[in-house]
């Protein structure tokens, strides 16, 4: 064992760490799981304009991905239906249904514009050989979208988990124009499925939302579920409703799902109800309203780090200027690379330096004459001239040289240099050519990617407030059995499921119970109600004692453990003779004395109103010296 434990360690760390930085939490750069980056890699290596089968990009995937086919079709769904990146043709599923995609060999896609517009660019992309060394693969993708936020993103790893709920795009790239201009940003979920949402605990992303489903009446008697919470399906829904229809906490008689494109779900309200009534307990009871909790963690530098929202944005937003930057250099280099070789290319053939070169026989002789030739002119060259430039030079065909055009040399020369001075310009403001750039983002997607959850602010509905008094507790004397299924009605009281009851039976036992279908009472019942859970109860109680002592106290009951059993009579044994509520009149107790010889003194008087609030443990006071047979409430005169 001792051998073991060392080996044990360290492989459980290296899974740990895998499991973390390669597997389930998303990289800060790109917002991806490495399956989700292979996959967009792959579509971008595929592609060519026209829908490729999934199934073919599943097998073309798993040549960088090592976790197999299954993982990689369920991502490429998952991320096929936030409809961003993934241009889909075929049966991909229904998150709004819950219905699940056709297999792989039946449906079709590709990469959408926006993906390609903003999430390649291979120069610029770092690769590495992938888990076999066959092929090589991107490190992280060049995006300049704010994908982590985009996405949405879920994952459970070992020791810690990540939930970044998704954003609306548009906003995102707004959110980013403010922090370039230096201004405060607010963000919030956004989700396809629409519904309602109360941000107030949102907290920058380290709380949580509410959500619920859009509800509309359609008269008194219906209402109509037009759009769903995030999380859940129309199949999910129903079967919410349904289970608390059979609890008899929503007063529904059918539901009928006519969803196609769009959420429909209808329901027909129970008579004696009406629809505004009901929507509240939908609210309490089914998932039309849930809460969703949000953690971001992402992976920044191989270090699992916890960000909020405008943390993550501010971090995204400078890597989108370290990005257009590289872009631009990129761009500004190739540039300068043609000049250098459109200068060259002028100088060599207006000035007939390959002339020189005709009588040379040896390779030798013919790069240096080359090397001379040109030197002459060196004060006109972009950057100097190297072993490659002369190779190239020499490469040029005679057709070339004799059809060549200095006129439109010049011209390609003069727009080159007009690029390049533009971006230079771009280059010098690189704040302002960011705006710029989001901006015309914004322009030309705004239009497809608006906001389809509505920001609201709402009470979540307590249930106890919408809970149906419904409930038909009876008690039988003669059993001793009180509930909901017992059918004397000695006393009966109607509750709600959230209520609770006092009992009190006269051998000074009481408990508070929730309503039950059938329980058995010791004694006979004296008091029987609802408990006020925020005032509680107080009342005066007469007993007497198994020495048949009398005693009297108030007490007050407030605190409880629910249907456990409390007594008001101080011993094993007793009886309670008078119960009295507090507000009903305390008049004059009359005690009556057991007979004994030579008895003078039968009976004495006590005035209940003497008696000071006690605790229900307590005794209470002693109202007689002597034991009593009998207690009675005087009349008042």
């Amino acid at each position: 064992m001792s051998n073991l434990e060392p080996l044990m360690k360290q492989n459980f760390l290296e899974y740990a760490s895998y499991v973390i930085l390669d597997r389930a939490v998303p990289d800060l750069r790109d917002g991806c799981k490495p399956v989700q980056r292979r996959l967009l890699h792959t579509l971008f290596e595929m592609n060519d304009g026209h829908f490729h089968k999934v199934a073919n990009v599943i097998g073309e995937t798993m040549k960088l991905h090592p976790h197999g086919d299954a993982s990689i079709g369920d991502a490429l769904v998952v991320l096929a239906n936030k409809e961003y990146f993934i241009d889909k043709q075929g049966n991909f599923g229904n998150v709004i249904t819950g219905h699940r995609a056709a297999a792989a060999r039946y449906i079709e896609c590709r990469l959408t514009p926006l993906a390609l517009e903003t999430l390649f660019n291979k120069p610029l992309t770092e690769f590495a050989d992938s888990y076999d060394g066959r092929r090589p693969e991107p490190v992280v993708l060049p995006a300049k979208l704010p994908m982590a936020l985009l996405l949405g993103i879920e994952g459970i790893a070992v020791g810690l988990a990540t939930k970044i709920l998704p954003h609306n795009l548009i906003e995102l790239l707004q959110g980013q124009v403010k922090i370039l201009k230096k201004q405060k940003v607010k963000l919030y979920p956004d989700f396809l499925s629409g519904g309602i949402m109360d941000v107030s605990e949102y907290e920058d992303g380290r709380g949580k939302v509410k959500l619920r489903a859009r509800i509309d009446a359609k008269g008194e008697k219906a209402l109509v579920i037009r759009e769903i919470p995030h999380g859940t399906t129309t199949e999910s829904l129903i079967a919410s409703i349904e289970a608390a229809a059979q609890k008899n906490r929503v007063k529904v008689s059918s539901i009928d799902d006519f969803t196609t494109g769009k959420v429909e779900i209808e329901i027909s309200i129970s008579r004696g109800c009406y629809a505004e009534d009901v929507i509240p307990q939908l609210y309490a009871y089914t998932d039309c309203e849930v809460s969703l909790s949000s953690n971001i963690v992402v992976i920044d530098d191989r270090n699992p780090v916890e960000l909020t929202v405008t943390e993550l944005l501010v971090r995204l937003t400078k890597q989108l200027r370290e990005q257009i930057k590289a872009e631009l250099e990129w761009d500004l280099q190739q540039l300068e690379d043609k000049q250098h070789w459109l200068t060259l290319e002028q100088i060599f053939v207006e000035n007939r330096v390959y002339k020189k070169i005709e009588t040379i026989k040896t390779a030798e002789g013919v790069n240096k004459a080359v090397w001379t030739g040109m030197e002459k002119f060196k004060k006109q060259f972009v950057r100097p001239m190297v072993d490659e430039d002369v190779k190239r030079l020499l490469d040029l065909r005679i057709r070339r040289i004799s059809v060549y055009d200095i006129e439109k040399n010049r011209k390609d020369l003069d727009e080159l240099i007009a690029q390049m001075r533009g971006l230079r310009s771009k280059l010098k403001n690189l704040s302002k050519t960011c705006i710029a750039y989001l901006e015309d983002l914004i322009k030309r997607y705004g239009d497809e990617y608006k906001r389809r959850t509505k920001l609201a602010t709402f009470e979540s509905v307590d249930k106890k407030d919408v809970a149906r008094q419904d409930i038909k507790i009876n008690y039988d004397a003669k059993t001793g059995f009180i509930g909901s299924q017992v059918r004397g009605a000695d006393i009966q009281i109607t509750v709600s499921e959230y209520d609770r009851i006092l009992a009190i039976s006269n051998d000074g036992s009481y408990r508070i119970m929730a309503p039950m279908d059938k329980k058995l009472l010791p004694g006979k019942l004296l008091y029987c109600a609802l408990f006020n859970l925020e005032e509680g109860l107080t009342f005066t109680v007469v007993y007497r004692d198994k020495d048949k002592m009398a005693y009297g106290k108030k007490v007050q009951v407030l605190k409880f453990i629910k249907d456990k059993e409390y007594q008001l009579i101080k011993g094993d044994k007793g009886k309670v003779d008078l119960f009295i509520l507090e507000g009903e009149p305390l008049g004059t107790a009359h005690l009556s004395f057991v007979p004994a010889k030579r008895q003078r003194v039968k009976s004495a008087q006590f005035d209940l109103a003497e008696l000071e609030l006690t605790g229900v443990a307590a005794r209470g006071v002693r109202l007689a010296p002597k034991a009593v047979s009998k207690i009675k409430m005087l009349k008042a005169t």
